[in-house]
């Protein structure tokens, strides 16, 4: 029977220490849609004002599930 780090089997850094992590190809989709939609936030907020992009929930979203479900690989990549 495989455990649960045989699933592991996507690679990602920390963008400020370069620290890095395998994760789940779940954890790895999370991990990007976080990215994404912080910089679609940032662009869309140049329009809307401050704050205003609803990117910024989806983001916040999968920051939440990501302290959830992965809590040691959000304190090395994200916290």
């Amino acid at each position: 029977m495989k455990t649960n780090t045989d699933n592991k089997t996507e690679e990602r850094r920390n963008r400020f220490n370069g620290e890095s992590v395998m994760l789940t190809k779940e954890e790895a989709k999370k991990h990007d849609e976080i990215f994404m939609h912080e910089l679609q936030a940032t662009v869309e907020d140049k329009v809307l004002g401050t704050g205003a992009s609803k990117h910024w929930q989806k983001m916040r979203d999968n920051l939440d599930w990501f302290m959830k479900h992965s809590p040691k690989a959000y304190m090395v990549l994200l916290d």
